[in-house]
């Protein structure tokens, strides 16, 4: 799949990498910088604005014989991320400083707070409900309407979570403790123990969390575990 910056048309990507390397520039200037006619980066420059890559603001130097403030033309946020980020690699090396310079238990305790940060945020909205409710409830976990995971009803009628497309992926393959949090978070919240039989880093192409009803959770195991490693 390509990438939403390489799917923009060539003179697009021109603009943005300009400002990206210089910052916030008028018309004028990128169509010299990029040897275009004015009205060609004025035509790009606001096809940009309106998939919201770009937004202007007023300079307060006069141009000159104008008479009114420039107008700069800067990336946004979104325009922003378009260009390579490095967030996986951060995630890694955090998990992996806290594990060799404070222990397996200091990286214990991260997750450990990470799923109860998780467990106070979704819990409220699951009081009162039935267990496939609950379930239902669970699907915004990762984030709120995900569209790609699913509850699904096994061949024995049991229930299951199909996660179709992990937010984490690219850390938890090289890191599997992180999916730890997902499984805890979602035994704690439905009361019962919640397992894996289907992982991404199997190559299965989703995981699939199982509930297993019939083993509720008692009160000495409402605190985070390490998910078992496959077996």
């Amino acid at each position: 799949m390509s990438s939403p910056f390489a799917a923009l048309p060539f003179t697009q990507r021109a603009i943005l990498s300009a400002i990206k390397g210089e910052g916030p520039l008028p018309l004028r200037e990128l169509a010299g910088r990029l040897g275009l006619s004015y009205e060609a980066v004025r035509q790009q420059v606001g096809e940009l604005e309106r998939g919201g890559w770009l937004r202007a603001t007023a300079e307060s130097r006069l141009a000159e014989g104008a008479g009114r403030p420039y107008r700069l033309y800067g990336l946004t946020a979104a325009g922003d991320h378009l260009f390579p980020k490095h967030y996986d690699d951060l995630a890694l090396e955090l998990l992996d400083t806290v594990a060799s310079e404070m222990g397996a238990e200091a990286l214990r305790g991260l997750l450990a707070a990470l799923a109860e940060a998780r467990v106070r945020q979704l819990g409220p909205q699951l009081e009162g409900l039935a267990l496939r409710e609950r379930l239902e409830k669970l699907r915004a976990i990762y984030h709120e309407g995900d569209p790609f995971i699913q509850v699904e009803t096994g061949p024995e009628g049991e229930l299951r979570l199909v996660e179709r497309n992990c937010p984490f992926l690219a850390v938890a393959s090289r890191r599997p403790a992180l999916c730890s949090v997902t499984v805890s978070v979602l035994s704690r919240l439905l009361g019962c123990r919640v397992v894996r039989l289907e992982r991404f880093q199997d190559g299965k192409g989703r995981c699939v969390f199982q509930v297993l009803e019939n083993q509720p959770l008692g009160p000495e195991e409402k605190g985070f575990e390490w998910e078992p490693e496959a077996g």
